[in-house]
């Protein structure tokens, strides 16, 4: 049955619960057209629930991993509402973040929303909030316990690649399909060709994630940097907890900066693949990228990269200044590639000349 947004609970939840637990996908999705507002902010919001269960850490991993698993059951269905109660009542006394706690216990009209999608957006709803899941089973199954004092690393860049798919590049995926089923504009798109590239638009916002996050992840121990890469410059993932250790360990993070680099021109390709004349869907392309890369330049150019105390931040005058720019600029190829292309150049040249130094 189609849905028509009128549930009860929608408006709360893709509303003021979305903006509270993510102000910045709260953005895009505003931008977004009307009629994919509500498939891409429940997928969201659905994540969102699943991140927090498996976030949880007063709980064991293994506790966590078993309501994970249980809550991506009742997101294939069909769902039982008290099996959802039992989900939010084994995590809420333990979630001290208020919004948090309010997502859990929107999980039974969230599910609700979800089985009054068309079912085609039901099933893509279905699929990538079940492959977002396995990126967070992945979490749970390969680091140590957050308080442990332990880190574990990736193998290697192979496995940090599949890594990004499942926490974000299948986004990708998603993002492509649902917006072709819902924009005329996009019908003569080769689907198959231009999901390899939402793919890796993907990958590059979470490789963005990876690398500006290192140092806070190492601390909960987790070391997204390949094992292998670590071993060649004579490191360990327990080395990355010092900052000292940030100018040994420049050549891994220039390394993953180049392949962030690459995933973007992929990004970039993506996005102007989408005419001109649907400006909000390229806006909410542009926008990632016009914050993503100027992390990853504050990022090439911070000596002390390792540094927990100080992250790299994109400051909120640039992004206000950006939003503005970018309504007029969004409807010139010319200057959305000139845009993105100056901020790939940019990052490329602090990373390739911190390297040779």
């Amino acid at each position: 049955m189609p849905h028509d947004g009128a549930s009860p609970s929608g408006p709360e939840l893709l509303g003021p619960l979305l903006r509270d637990v993510s102000r910045s996908f709260y953005l895009t999705l505003r931008v977004l057209p009307a009629a994919l507002r509500v498939p891409v902010g429940l997928a969201y919001l659905l994540a969102r629930a699943a991140d927090t269960i498996a976030d949880t850490q007063l709980l064991p991993p293994r506790r966590r991993l078993e309501l994970l698993l249980a809550f991506r059951a009742q997101v294939h269905g069909p769902a039982d509402d008290q099996q959802l109660h039992e989900i939010e009542l084994a995590l809420t006394e333990h979630q001290k973040d208020s919004s948090e706690r309010l997502l859990l216990q929107a999980l039974v009209p969230a599910v609700r929303l979800l089985n009054r999608l068309w079912e085609a957006d039901r099933a893509e709803v279905r699929a990538v909030v079940t492959t977002l899941t396995q990126g967070m089973e992945m979490d749970l199954t390969t680091f140590p316990l957050e308080t442990s004092g332990e880190v574990a690393a990736l193998r290697n860049l192979e496995e940090l690649e599949r890594y990004i798919y499942l926490v974000a590049g299948c986004v990708g995926e998603f993002w492509t399909r649902i917006t072709m089923a819902h924009t005329p504009a996009l019908r003569g798109w080769d689907a198959g060709a231009m999901c390899a590239c939402g793919v890796r638009f993907g990958k590059a916002l979470q490789l963005t994630n990876v690398l500006r996050d290192c140092p806070r992840d190492l601390r909960i121990g987790r070391c997204y940097f390949p094992r292998d890469l670590l071993a060649k410059a004579g490191l360990r993932p327990e080395d990355l907890l010092k900052a000292e250790n940030s100018a040994r360990a420049r050549p891994i993070l220039c390394k993953l900066l180049l392949v962030a680099l690459d995933h973007y021109r992929e990004a970039l390709r993506y996005t102007l693949a989408i005419p001109r004349r649907c400006v909000r869907l390229r806006l909410a392309c542009l926008w990632p990228m016009l914050i993503g890369l100027p992390t990853l330049g504050q990022l090439a150019r911070k000596p002390v990269w390792l540094e927990v105390e100080r992250p790299v931040r994109v400051a909120q005058a640039f992004v206000n200044r950006m939003l503005v720019l970018s309504v007029p600029g969004v409807l010139s190829n010319a200057v959305v590639e000139r845009w993105v292309s100056s901020h790939i150049q940019d990052v490329e040249q602090a990373a390739l000349s911190k390297d040779e130094g």
